[in-house]
């Protein structure tokens, strides 16, 4: 009976069926079955449809058996963004900014990511491990079945490695899967002040090559912003890190209009993210070209900025991920029920569009969406199960945990109603 599963009685299946990114209007199509059921085998989804239709003539009891009547299920969700691999806190800075200082002027003053890499450097692989692994804990329990964690907090050459094998570490012995990428052009480090080009020659001449011959990440990643790094320095490190295998994440105009969009349409990239100053040009060349765009409403919130226009982005076909950005300093938060109510409430998206955006569109700004993102035959057993009856209730229920059950490959492995934590 390990890994095999039968939920049936479901008010609703959320499948949201598809293998790939739904762009513009697409994303408002879930594929809903009511009174649904679903077959696990191996951990692997073998059947969905009508509860009347999938279990006729099934034998049950050589299945574990959730009656979910009442309740409503839909794909694990997949936050795409997340940094969640750090030692230390920016606590100050947070109250620094309700004194009216920006992002930019704390990093002047010694905060932000140069602050986060003290706290890395200074932490043991097993101390990151410990908090690495609570932290998953507690986006399980919101109902992440996959995440995307990025380095970046070492701007050196073991620090870096450190938060990478942390990460590949901590995949094996937890139950979510881990999305690896490798950000360590995430700032310029002091000794490198002014010279950011010689910082890029170094990450890629030094410890680019020995990501990749080791496996550590999947991705690569850039802070492509103003005061950071250019759009010449990205491009030059993207390129060569595609050219060694590598697949491509940008953080793009997010701060300024410095046309980080239109660059991660021209490399190929899987997704840019943040997007808050991304042009119409911009968003116009990233839809032609397929690039997710990943927003991230609870980081525009937490600095009090102005959010991303996703509205905008899906009526001109976009396929727009959404995800929490979790992190030490901008965003201190791996809350789901928050960032729906944002992407909601704030950014004008439909119940249809922020579900699609976390679940099928967030797998394939990770490049999974062949496995994960939705509930389609061949895919892994990854479920949530809400204690309503209806996939509305999430941005209704504002800002609150509507997950009662989480599945993992065909295996429960949280229950908020009861015990919590079940792995």
């Amino acid at each position: 009976m390990k890994n095999n599963m039968i939920i049936k009685n479901a008010s609703q299946v959320v499948t949201c069926s598809g293998f790939k990114a739904k762009h513009g209007k697409e994303m408002s199509d879930l594929h809903v079955i009511e009174n649904g059921a679903i077959i696990i085998e191996d951990g692997i989804i073998k059947a969905v449809g009508s509860t009347e239709d999938i279990l006729k003539g099934m034998d049950e009891s050589k299945y574990n058996v959730i009656d979910a009547t009442g309740k409503t299920v839909l794909p694990g969700f997949v936050d795409s963004h997340t940094h969640f691999v750090f030692g230390g806190y920016r606590e100050e800075e947070f109250d620094m900014r309700l004194k009216g200082y920006s992002y930019m002027e704390i990093m002047k003053c010694g905060g932000g990511i140069a602050n986060s890499t003290t706290g890395t450097l200074k932490a043991s692989k097993e101390e990151l491990m410990t908090l690495g692994k609570k932290r998953l804990d507690s986006m399980l329990k919101f109902g992440v079945t996959t995440v995307e964690g990025k380095s970046g907090y070492g701007l050196d050459f073991d620090t870096e490695i450190k938060q990478l094998e942390v990460m590949k570490e901590l995949e094996k012995i937890h139950p979510m899967d881990i999305a690896k990428t490798f950000l360590g052009a995430h700032a310029v480090p002091t000794e490198y002040k002014g010279r950011g080009g010689e910082f890029i020659d170094f990450i890629i001449e030094k410890v680019l090559p020995y990501v990749v011959e080791n496996d550590l990440a999947e991705f690569c990643d850039i802070f492509c912003e103003e005061n950071v790094f250019s759009i010449e320095e990205s491009r030059k490190l993207l390129n060569k890190a595609k050219e060694m295998g590598m697949k491509l994440k940008l953080h793009a105009d997010e701060i300024v209009q410095l046309g980080g969009s239109e660059l991660a349409a021209e490399v190929g990239a899987v997704s840019a993210d943040h997007l808050l100053q991304a042009s119409d040009e911009g968003i116009k060349r990233m839809a032609e070209a397929g690039v997710v765009s990943t927003l991230l409403p609870c980081t525009a919130f937490s600095l009090k900025e102005e959010y991303a226009r996703g509205r905008f982005m899906i009526d001109n076909n976009c396929a727009v991920a959404l995800a929490t950005d979790f992190n030490p300093g901008s965003c201190h938060t791996e809350s789901i029920p928050l960032l729906f109510a944002l992407a909601t409430l704030n950014m004008k998206m439909t119940t249809e569009e922020a579900i699609t955006a976390l679940t099928i569109n967030g797998a394939a700004a990770i490049d999974r969406a062949h496995e994960i993102g939705s509930i389609d035959e061949g895919k892994k057993g990854d479920l949530v199960i809400l204690e309503f009856p209806s996939y509305k209730f999430i941005p209704y229920h504002i800002a609150v945990n509507t997950v009662e059950r989480v599945i993992k490959g065909g295996k429960l492995v949280v229950n908020n109603e009861n015990s919590g934590l079940l792995y």
